[in-house]
């Protein structure tokens, strides 16, 4: 007998945090988020409830726990973008059709209720979340920010009606050598030049969130407003930004290009990939763990590539190159062995050609999925 319940109580929501963990367990592929940073969703004053409302299910055959879904009604986005969606997302299951079509079936009445007409994703209260459904790549280790799924994942979806929406695509760049090295210096020193720009200077991480912080969040919701399912950031959403930066992010791996007026109109934010130290340890953070963090903070191999963002009015002056000059360093003097792209839109051509500049490959490949569930309204 299979059964839907909203995990309401303390032992159905430890139910829905732990049930990844225990799919994925052997999987050298799947990296979990922070544990306790997970348990937050079911906090009442959870960061993005100001915007959004979410319910969490969980699939049970038998009394056994065999898949999971959580369904959000973002307000702000649906504002933002005229829609009437809910997003999913969490979504885990076992191979099972019925158990997919049963969970699926779920967050679309709930839906409904709320007198939505879509249901699209995977995507999390803000793009911040981890988002899109794993499509290509599955041999490939996730990083930290985005999730891992099984590849029959996406039959299990698409056998509930869902049908692609967009895709992302994920990049490993390794250092170019020094001829495209020098050849980038080159074209940042003329760039800075040309429209009298130059690098932002901080003491320390701190200093530079201080000076920073307030002009980085000003130009992330300019630069990335059009971008697929982005949100505005709120109060909230900037304060866990920056508690979760002061934790793992270093100064030689972030940069700001400002004007003649200080103003930032280039940021690229690099993170240490905290992916192998996080595998096969559930997100807990145990004394090991933390010693195999502090690690990977402060000896790196691997760098995720967080953030890249353009003021638009400099968006086709090549100011990035300043960008892609210095993190070219990074990759040479530092021994990364390479660095990883987040997701990159299908269509954002410009970020996804940059990586040409380097050696570069497209290992991995995301997709949001979307369904209607109702007939839209029509307008007169």
């Amino acid at each position: 007998m299979l059964e839907i319940l909203e995990a309401k109580t303390k032992k159905q929501q430890k139910e829905f945090l732990d049930f990844p963990l225990k799919l994925y367990r052997d999987n050298p592929c799947f990296v979990p988020p922070l544990y306790g940073d997970e348990k937050k969703i079911f906090s009442k004053d959870y960061v993005y409830y100001d915007t959004s409302e979410a319910v969490y299910f969980n699939a049970y055959r038998d009394g056994k726990m065999v898949g999971r879904i959580s369904g959000i009604l973002q307000r702000t986005s649906n504002e933002k973008w005229g829609q009437k969606r809910v997003r999913f997302t969490r979504f885990d299951s076992v191979n099972d059709v019925e158990v997919a079509k049963a969970l699926f079936g779920a967050v679309e009445s709930w839906a409904l209720a709320r007198g939505m007409d879509s249901v699209c994703g995977p995507l999390g209260f803000s793009d911040l979340e981890r988002e899109g459904l794993l499509i290509d790549g599955f041999d490939q280790l996730s990083t930290f920010e985005e999730q891992y799924n099984a590849d029959y994942y996406p039959a299990l979806i698409e056998a509930c009606g869902y049908a692609k929406e967009v895709d992302w695509f994920e990049s490993k760049i390794y250092y170019p050598g020094k001829e495209q090295e020098e050849k980038l210096d080159r074209m940042a020193d003329f760039i800075l030049k040309r429209y009298h720009l130059h690098l932002g200077e901080a003491k320390n991480i701190g200093d530079f969130l201080n000076r920073y912080a307030d002009q980085i969040f000003d130009l992330l919701d300019v630069a990335y407003d059009k971008l697929y399912g982005t949100v505005p950031l709120t109060d909230g959403m900037k304060k866990m930004l920056l508690d979760n930066f002061k934790l793992i992010i270093k100064l030689k791996y972030v940069a700001v290009v400002l004007d003649e007026q200080d103003k930032v109109v280039c940021l690229g934010v690099c993170f240490p990939s905290l992916a192998k130290a996080l595998v096969g340890t559930g997100g807990h953070l145990t004394p090991w763990t933390l010693v195999r963090l502090l690690h990977a903070i402060n000896h790196p191999k691997i760098l995720d590539l967080a953030l890249v963002g353009v003021e638009p009015e400099y968006a086709n002056r090549g100011i990035a190159t300043v960008l892609f000059a210095g993190f070219t360093h990074m990759l040479r003097e530092d021994g990364i062995e390479y660095a990883e792209t987040n997701l990159n839109l299908e269509d954002n051509y410009n970020i996804r050609n940059s990586w040409k500049q380097f050696k570069s490959v497209e290992h991995k490949r995301r997709r949001s999925y979307l369904k209607v569930i109702a007939p839209k309204e029509e307008t007169v």
